[in-house]
């Protein structure tokens, strides 16, 4: 049970989907019964659908009590029919509400980065920063069709937007960071790009509307800094200014607002399919693709493509294909080369990599191996235990002993090129991968604890040399310092992991490089970000069914948006400055809270036992839509002429986007996170469907099994066929 002050946006953000409420007691009163309690269920599916409700005996005390107003917001939320009339403000619907809150950080983060900020600019520089202020700056769009906010609607928006203890301190439309007469000083405001609704603002919203505030349709959130200086070199400011918004701006999912925001609107179109004129222009209209958008090609790859294209199919590909084939078909995906013949000094090895790692397992190990080498973690023969399951799974209900025949699970994987570009979203999102490859283990699987280690290169640290240290030694522009990495990316592991409930339990660090006395150097330039997890396994979900027939494709999630474009090409690359903007592209953002819905989905399923809807799981990596699609509806060994080839055909607009400017080929590329593909049975659709609108955890429909070996790509919107 969440405390009442939790329900605050600042605090209850990251805690999940379900608000828990009772009855607002009289101000004296600090002790509270929530057998009176409340618990409102979110749908997502449906937001306007009515709340359920049930009551849960127990006992706590609060440290808070909120306003009366939030008790009637809830009695609004649940019966509309009773809602009255209230005076409304001026406020113009169509333009955005803003209100501010101050700091924006606690005194220690604001004391660090005024202290790299310090350190970024020098003493010899010019300029001294002497003074850093923040404030956030809510902007909140209503519905179109919903008329101003009440003035009640706006008392309680200001409440959820307020810290707990500091009300005045957030205030509606005048900010805090008021201008000083002849003061040297630079204002700037970083939010989320306006092209894309941000997973904090989808809680946001679902808070609110749990409040009875029913006409807001996005909140975001932006940080303003006001930094105060004083400098007898202009371009010393300049240097400031980079620094900052190098440290606080992630470009690819924040921008920086050169004036209060008075709309979302953003004024992007949305990019065509286009075709790749091969039949026309032959090699080169392949190879300019492949330097446009990072396809990873080499010189065997466009040959071989360019022949599929122009002398078999002999027809134009669309960029959609390029792009799928680039990732499908890239080493992090197929692994061509550790499955390849290995020529040495002339001779060929008598064995693969591959197949060197595989004799790892013997004979011996066998028999007490369930699952190895063919699904996304391995599994080893575990026991018959007694443990505690729900009643109803997927629904509230007691919990009983149960004994079921459970498997031990362990993944791992290294996230090394994200983590060097971008350490702490990189590492981030390696933790978020690694969950969902033991969630997506045979039927589903569940997740346990985990495992973080790092391999980086010299620290140079300041007052500690080392003597193979040296500071004189290039690294490549595209990647972190070593010593950043290993900071950013422990916590953002960390961070994952926290935010998701999954505990860190061990793990290593390790730094090294050094020039040979033969002047080769070796060195951990591209660093190792390795991540593994536990887990469980039930004994009758350990195997994957085929696709059949008719089957739905659902993939379940939180929606679309443009990150992680091209990770698996960009990972089987060789870095460089040229493709340095390629490379931050291609490296996901995480969102741990939608991962941890997605698990709670996968684990009511699994608490089904017998039952459990999903026939196959698969999670979503690299390449994106346009590698688990295909993936999914696989049936291993099928020839040509076999009544059930698999295959499917999807509908792009089926699939669920948070950005309404991304193109078809941003939709089946886009290696967003937080996705799983999976197979449903007709009939067990309706199951599924309860699940997730308990959970609060978005799903699509996006196709059925064919049987005819082919996988299609249709979009409803010009009726064309991109892939």
């Amino acid at each position: 049970m969440i405390p009442m002050n939790s329900l605050r946006l600042t605090s209850f953000i990251s805690t999940g989907y379900r608000i828990s409420r009772r009855p607002i007691p009289q101000p004296s009163s600090r002790r509270y019964s929530l057998s009176q309690a409340v618990q409102l269920q979110l749908p997502s599916i449906s937001p306007s659908s009515k709340l359920q409700a049930s009551v849960l005996p127990a006992q706590f005390v609060c440290p808070c009590v909120p306003p009366p107003r939030l008790s009637l917001c809830l009695t609004m939320a649940s019966s509309p029919e009773k809602k009255q009339k209230t005076t409304t403000t001026a406020a113009s619907a169509s333009s955005l509400l803003r209100f501010y809150r101050t700091p924006a950080f606690t005194a220690h983060a604001n004391r660090t980065l005024l202290a790299f900020l310090r350190a970024q600019v020098g003493p010899d520089s010019g300029l001294q920063v002497e003074e850093l202020q923040t404030e956030y700056c809510f902007y909140v769009e209503t519905k179109a069709d919903a008329g101003a906010l009440s003035a009640a609607d706006q008392e309680t928006l200001h409440w959820l937007l307020s810290e707990t203890f500091e009300p005045q301190q957030t205030r509606a439309d005048e900010s805090f960071l008021a201008s000083k007469q002849d003061a040297a000083e630079w204002l700037v405001e970083v939010g989320p790009r306006m092209n894309f609704s941000t997973a904090w603002s989808s809680n946001a919203v679902a808070i609110c509307q749990a409040c009875g505030i029913s006409a807001i349709k996005r909140i975001e959130r932006a940080t303003r800094y006001l930094v105060r200086y004083s400098a007898t070199k202009p371009e010393a400011v300049e240097t400031l200014k980079g620094a900052l918004l190098r440290h606080e701006c992630d470009r690819m999912t924040q921008q920086v607002y050169e004036k209060p925001l008075t709309s979302f609107w953003h004024g992007k179109t949305v990019q065509p399919v286009r075709k790749v004129p091969i039949m026309e222009r032959g090699l080169d209209a392949l190879k300019e693709i492949n330097e446009e958008i990072g396809l990873g090609f080499d010189d065997w790859d466009l040959q071989y493509y360019l022949t599929l294209f122009k002398e078999k199919l002999r027809r134009d590909p669309t960029d959609v294909e390029c792009f799928d084939m680039g990732q499908s078909n890239s080493e992090h995906s197929r692994h061509w080369f550790f499955g390849g013949k290995i020529v040495v000094d002339g001779q060929e090895m008598p064995q693969t990599l591959f197949q060197m790692v595989k004799d790892t397992l013997t004979e011996t190990a066998k028999q007490n191996s369930v699952i190895a080498f063919h699904d996304n973690s391995s599994v080893i023969k575990g026991a018959n235990i007694v443990t505690l399951g729900p009643v109803s799974p997927g629904e509230p209900s007691a919990v009983q002993e149960r004994s079921l025949e459970s498997h031990l699970l362990l993944t791992a994987e290294t996230h090394n090129f994200p983590s060097g570009v971008a350490p702490f979203p990189g590492a981030e999102t390696g933790t978020g991968g690694r969950i969902r490859d033991v969630q997506a283990t045979g039927r589903g699987a569940n997740v346990v604890a985990g495992v973080s280690a790092y391999c980086v290169g010299n620290l140079n640290l300041e007052g500690y040399k080392l003597p193979w240290e040296d500071e004189k030694l290039e690294y490549p522009s595209n990647l972190a310092h070593p010593r950043d990495i290993l900071v950013q990316a422990s916590n953002g592991a960390s961070d994952y992991g926290n935010k998701f409930g999954e505990p860190v339990v061990t793990g290593f660090a390790r730094s090294f490089g050094m020039v040979l006395p033969t002047g080769e150097r070796r060195e951990f330039i591209k660093p190792i970000m390795f991540s593994a997890g536990l887990g469980q396994l039930d004994g009758r979900h350990c195997t994957k069914g085929d696709p059949e027939i008719k089957m739905w494709v659902v993939k379940v999630g939180g929606p679309c948006y443009r990150i992680g474009m091209g990770g698996g090409a960009a990972s089987s690359r060789i870095q460089d400055a040229k493709t340095a903007e390629l490379d931050f592209n291609a490296v996901q953002r995480g969102d741990a809270e939608m991962e941890c819905k997605l698990n709670k989905v996968i684990r009511a399923c699994c608490d089904l036992g017998e039952q459990n809807p999903i026939v196959s799981i698969h999670d979503q990596g690299a390449g994106g839509n346009g590698n688990v699609l295909k993936e999914i509806v696989e049936v291993p060994h099928s020839k040509p002429g076999d009544a059930n080839r698999g295959g499917a055909r999807y509908e792009v607009r089926s699939i669920l986007v948070g950005d309404d400017t991304l193109s078809v080929l941003e939709i089946w590329g886009a290696e967003y996170q937080e996705n799983d593909a999976l197979l449903l049975r007709p009939e067990h659709v309706e199951l599924f469907h309860k699940i997730c609108t308990r959970e609060n955890c978005p799903y699509a429909l996006l196709g059925q099994v064919t049987g005819d070996g082919h996988v299609v790509l249709h979009d409803s919107k010009d009726d064309s066929t991109p892939f």
